[in-house]
């Protein structure tokens, strides 16, 4: 572990991609930065490890040019639903698929060039209005940053516990050795629960199955998806499966004091969306102009911001999830009129504003009582 200042402008609790990106935009600014992490890079998580072109946009404005860490691209979004299929390609540019460790190393590695202060290894005990409390003794800092994920310590010990909303369900990730079959990332329906298909390499993928049951796992659920179910039937699997919680959580405040949260600690939508990355990034960049300013109060404004358009996007493809008729007439809807699903990913990704994305909504409904 590095030797840890006796003060420090700002201090960021974990050191996962939400927090490298606080750090880094803070750092941007000028500002001296400490990150502790109990941890030890490169930290992996299961997810379903794609960026969105927005999110590759966001993580350039921190400096980050996440094309160049490896990976493989994808030009679009295909939605599967038994033999119900639509795709669209992203107005702008491509996403990426990346494996998570590759990600995080990334992070890390630029993290260092920029002078970010980082305690690997280190454990926090606590906060206090004059610092952070680790190992055995304090550091001082002016401002607090709490990215310590989805169980955040920091954010019980701000007091920010308190939600609006508060929703789970369960992620399971595995890698197989298989070249991608398609310029797309696909999400494949079934009742109760999707698989996320995303290519990270030349003869690689991700799949990530999603579902309210924590006891569900890829191997039980794939005779739900016999077109997948065929594809990888001579795959080889190249990773353990992996699980996690994907939340979708709405906290009444973000900040206290001289503390503020971000990424998953900050409140999450559900995984289904595909824009987590591209939210936490969004949110250190106005969390480190909040911080700039001296007025944490900004931050909250635009964190609600920040969060509206894939919270919207979330609840909708979380209806679908719930009511298959719902879900089978909208896809067949969007197949028909293709226009309408190009249309609806260029909201999902921030090329079109929510205006648009009514009446999109408008087009369809239309389109479905037409069917």
């Amino acid at each position: 572990m590095i030797p840890l200042p006796q003060t420090t402008d700002v201090f960021v609790i974990g050191g996962g991609p939400a927090g490298l990106a606080a750090a880094l935009a803070a750092r941007r600014r000028g500002l001296d930065v400490t990150l502790a992490d109990c941890g030890v890079p490169p930290v992996d998580k299961a997810c379903g490890e794609g960026v969105m072109p927005d999110g590759l946009a966001a993580a350039k404005s921190l400096g980050l040019d996440l094309e160049s860490a490896g990976g493989h691209p994808f030009r679009g979004i295909r939605f599967c639903d038994g033999d119900i299929a639509v795709q669209a390609l992203f107005p702008h540019g491509s996403g990426r698929g990346l494996r998570r460790t590759l990600l995080h190393a990334a992070m890390v590695d630029r993290a260092a060039q920029s002078g970010v202060r980082m305690a690997w290894g280190a454990r926090v005990h606590g906060i206090s209005p004059a610092g952070v409390r680790i190992e055995d003794r304090l550091v001082r800092a002016r401002w607090i940053v709490g990215a310590d994920g989805g169980h955040s310590a920091v954010r019980r010990w701000a007091g920010l516990d308190a939600s609006r909303r508060d929703t789970r369900r369960f992620g399971f990730r595995q890698h197989f050795r298989i070249a991608p079959w398609s310029e797309f990332m696909e999400l494949h329906w079934a009742d109760g629960c999707q698989l996320y298909v995303t290519p990270v390499g030349a003869d690689e993928i991700c799949v990530v199955l999603i579902s309210g049951d924590q006891h569900l796992r890829l191997e039980d659920a794939l005779p739900r998806f016999p077109a997948m179910q065929h594809r990888l039937r001579n795959a080889t699997a190249a990773t353990l499966e992996r699980g996690g919680v994907t939340a979708s959580r709405r906290l009444e405040r973000v900040w206290a004091g001289n503390v503020a949260l971000v990424g998953d600690a900050s409140g999450s939508v559900d995984a289904i969306t595909g824009e987590g990355l591209c939210l936490l990034f969004q949110q250190a960049e106005a969390l480190a102009a909040a911080i700039a300013a001296g007025d944490l109060a900004r931050y909250q404004g635009q964190h609600r911001r920040i969060g509206r358009r894939p919270a919207l996007m979330a609840g909708l493809m979380l209806l679908m999830d719930q009511r298959r008729r719902l879900r089978r007439r909208t896809i067949r809807a969007m197949a028909e009129r293709p226009r309408i699903f190009a249309r609806m990913l260029a909201a999902h990704t921030g090329a079109l504003d929510l205006g648009g994305l009514v009446t999109n909504g408008l087009a369809l409904g239309w389109q479905m009582l037409t069917l």
